[in-house]
């Protein structure tokens, strides 16, 4: 597709479960390729909806949604779903669970393997391919699962608040490491996160969402150049912009029932 198309977009998009009322009404929202994209608000206002929907997982109920202007079940081969929890099998060693995925997709041995090392690779997970979960800290599980969704050279990259369970410095070094690995593969990526740090330091583009039902608040523009560091989060910028974004969200919050 032509690199100004839009990769995901969705026109007047609703999805309710059932009959009750709707968790995102009437939603239109455009991605372009190597978008950032963080989605923040408060419970229950759509946001893993919105990934499970682009996955195809989660069938929309009104309006239209396209991945690289398909239905999302004919897109799903270009996309790959890092979840909070790392999800790695146990009985498995890594080498082995990175190359699970494309196992399921039929890739043979040799090309399976130079994936996976490369996928390893790119999390500086290389010499851990013997090792089994359990012997794993929660940062480097936490690695694993990326360097599994990365080993099938997705297009777009849906994570679930991915780092939300490991302690602040842990979280700020797989930051700086996400962001180091998509400069190398420039994927478009929808972030969920409920830190508005979290979501200046690695967006190009912020969704501020309102619940009940879900539907965009306010687009917030980053413009801090790639690559960012810790200087970048030291810069009175980095901290005017997470404070004008808290002051959205909480605006949000209190119009929330």
């Amino acid at each position: 597709m032509s690199s100004s198309a839009p990769i995901v977009e969705f026109r007047q998009a609703t999805k309710r479960f059932g009959d009750g009322p709707p968790v995102l009404d009437r939603f239109d929202l455009t991605a372009r390729p190597g978008d950032f994209i963080s989605l923040i608000g408060p419970s229950g206002c759509g946001k893993s909806t919105l990934l499970r929907l682009i996955s195809g997982l989660s069938p929309l109920t009104e309006g239209t949604l396209l991945v690289e202007g398909r239905p999302p079940e004919l897109a799903a081969r270009d996309l790959a779903y890092v979840f909070q929890e790392p999800t790695l099998l146990p009985w498995l060693t890594v080498a082995h669970n990175v190359e699970v995925p494309l196992q399921l997709r039929g890739v043979g041995a040799a090309e399976r393997a130079a994936a996976r090392d490369r996928a390893l690779a790119l999390v500086r997970l290389s010499d851990y391919g013997a090792r089994y979960p359990r012997q794993l800290s929660g940062g480097q599980k936490m690695r694993v699962s990326i360097a599994r969704a990365l080993a099938v050279a997705p297009h777009i990259v849906l994570l679930d608040e991915p780092f939300g369970a490991l302690d602040e410095m842990t979280r700020d070094h797989l930051n700086e490491e996400l962001l180091a690995i998509r400069e190398q593969q420039l994927w478009t990526t929808f972030f969920v996160t409920h830190s508005v740090s979290e979501a200046v330091f690695l967006s190009n583009r912020i969704i501020v969402m309102s619940a009940n039902p879900g539907r965009i608040h306010r687009e917030v523009a980053v413009e801090f150049p790639y690559p960012r560091t810790e200087e970048t989060r030291q810069s009175d910028a980095f901290q005017h912009q997470v404070a004008e974004v808290s002051r959205l969200l909480r605006s949000v919050e209190r119009a929330s029932p």
